[in-house]
């Protein structure tokens, strides 16, 4: 299974990049600053507590899989978060030999509403770095994911935020902490 999703994540990043360069019209900020994380402060969240997280869902996960905090199987990391009406996923994993975002780590961000992936999001990902130095950065559509690649400290505490734009012109942000 491992290697059917890093063939997908590789091809479809392939054809994205491709389309990408292609376009005369790239627009590296997409209508959406990096300053945009402005407003999000260190510990914000969307107003979404820790209790709010669905903890058990992960799609056809079997629950022998999970570690025993539920969100790192096997090496991979995996959760759910609800951000207003949105259940949005983040996925963080080393990179695969061949084509990479940049960084040693992918951050992988899906957004859902009413189980499917939804289209037309801008989006910027923020890390935290355990040192409290902060990086910004555009995501890159991949297939239904958002995708950004930032150098983290493997066993370090780093806080992921998003902030993101949907077609109605709405602004919703949150985040999570990885690992």
């Amino acid at each position: 299974m491992r290697k059917t999703l890093m063939t997908l994540i590789i091809a479809v990043f392939m054809g994205g990049l491709s389309a990408t360069q292609a376009s005369p019209s790239h627009d590296h900020d997409g209508g959406m600053k990096h300053e945009g994380h402005g407003s999000m402060k260190h510990d914000d969240h969307g107003g979404m507590s820790h209790d709010g997280m669905k903890h058990g869902d992960h799609d056809g996960m079997k629950h022998g899989d999970h570690a025993r905090d539920g969100h790192k199987m096997g090496g991979m990391f995996l959760k759910k978060k609800q951000i207003d009406d949105y259940i949005v996923s983040f996925h963080v994993m080393k990179p695969a030999d061949g084509p990479s975002m940049g960084g040693s780590h992918h951050v992988m961000i899906k957004v859902e509403k009413d189980g499917k992936p939804v289209d037309g999001i801008v989006m910027n990902t923020k890390v935290v770095f355990p040192d409290g130095k902060d990086e910004s950065k555009k995501a890159m559509k991949m297939g239904d994911w958002y995708m950004a690649g930032y150098d983290m400290q493997d066993g370090k505490k780093h806080q992921l935020m998003i902030l993101f734009k949907t077609p109605d012109g709405e602004k919703h942000k949150g985040g999570v902490y990885y690992p």
